[in-house]
């Protein structure tokens, strides 16, 4: 379960091990919301085809909302004879023993102990109900799915202000780089304005660079939408999202930018994000800064199970230790940084009239 940073994939990963190790039919996790639902509810056990039959998410009734007001462990041999008993649906699985366990935070903010979650099995395999045992195996289990979950809540909030961090780079890229080029727009329209009766040769040379910085514009900005837009690592993969973002920079800019794939495997999510990042500040030097005809994205799996990605330009080039001593860094800290922090490796290859490489190498999982 440590292993996992995001919330849904931990709450998969303890609901599976809660039914495996106790030997439940089914196994279920809800995190309660402020509104009487669940913000989360993930279920083990139901196919896909029972879980569309069964319909929405529950709302905190019955004994499912009971157990959000304990914080020791219920166990029943029928929860259909309980008193809080509420029904459910008319697909949804007939359950009878049960055993529901609170998961509680580890270090709340109050004296009493918060409720993060509860863990509910039902249908002991091989009849008969819970026992003793079990109680105790699911109450360790809880302890460790309590930290896990609050482990990568953390994560994710500490993933939100990252995002947050780069939108305000991204904002301070569009003003500095969109109005710069408005403010020369509007100096050459007015220069054509007061030329057209007298020099009507040059005030067309005027207009031409008004409609050349217009374009350059209209880059800049299709540029920053891209970085804005929420990369779907999650739902597409890497493979795909990186796919998507260089057919779009592609489009907006004059210089072709091309991607190719090998190979690759699926990776944890910390490091995927890390390359996707890497690669977004890497295109971003790239076609803001280096003049390139042409840059390359490669992505290829490696024979340890990791990935190497490649970036690389036909651009000026420069020379990094006079970029570095110049304090101009182009992002090389922040993408070292992303590199190292899931256990990574980016070199960078450049010089003067030759072009640059950027590479970043994973380890594998």
């Amino acid at each position: 379960m440590s292993r996992h940073l995001e919330v849904r994939e931990v709450l998969r990963r303890i609901t599976a091990s809660a039914r495996r190790l106790l030997g439940a039919e089914y196994a279920a996790l809800g995190v309660p919301d402020d509104h009487g639902g669940f913000a989360q509810f993930v279920v083990d056990g139901v196919t896909d085809e029972q879980w569309k039959a069964i319909g929405p998410l529950p709302r905190q009734h019955g004994v499912l909302a009971a157990m959000f007001h304990e914080t020791r462990a219920v166990r029943l041999d029928d929860v259909r004879k309980a008193p809080a008993f509420g029904g459910w649906p008319e697909a949804h699985p007939e359950l009878g023993a049960f055993l529901g366990m609170p998961i509680v935070d580890p270090d709340p903010a109050e004296d009493e102990p918060a409720v993060l979650g509860v863990i509910y099995l039902a249908n002991k395999q091989g009849g008969g109900g819970f026992t003793d045992h079990d109680e105790e195996l699911l109450r360790i289990l809880a302890a460790h799915a309590a930290l896990a979950l609050s482990n990568a809540r953390l994560y994710e909030r500490s993933r939100e202000l990252t995002l947050a961090g780069e939108r305000a780079r991204i904002a301070h890229d569009l003003h500095d780089a969109v109005s710069q080029k408005l403010f020369s727009l509007r100096l050459t329209a007015k220069a054509a304005a007061k030329l057209v009766d007298r020099d009507p040769a040059r005030a067309r040379q005027e207009l031409a660079e008004v409609a050349r910085l217009a374009a350059e514009a209209a880059d800049e900005l299709r540029a920053v939408v891209v970085e804005l837009r929420p990369a779907a690592l999650e739902e597409d993969g890497l493979s795909a999202t990186l796919a998507s973002q260089v057919q779009v920079l592609d489009r907006a800019h004059t210089a072709d930018v091309a991607f190719a794939a090998d190979r690759v495997r699926a990776l944890p999510q910390a490091q995927e994000a890390a390359l996707l990042r890497v690669a977004q500040e890497a295109l971003h030097n790239a076609l803001r800064h280096s003049g390139a005809r042409r840059v390359t994205v490669t992505l290829a799996g490696t024979p340890d199970r990791g990935a190497l990605l490649r970036i690389s330009d036909n651009g000026r080039g420069f020379d990094p230790e006079s970029v570095r001593r110049a304090g101009r860094h182009l992002g090389l800290v922040s993408m070292r940084d992303r590199a190292e922090a899931v256990g990574g490796r980016l070199t960078l290859d450049s010089a003067p009239g030759r072009g640059t490489v950027v590479e970043m190498e994973v380890p594998g999982a």
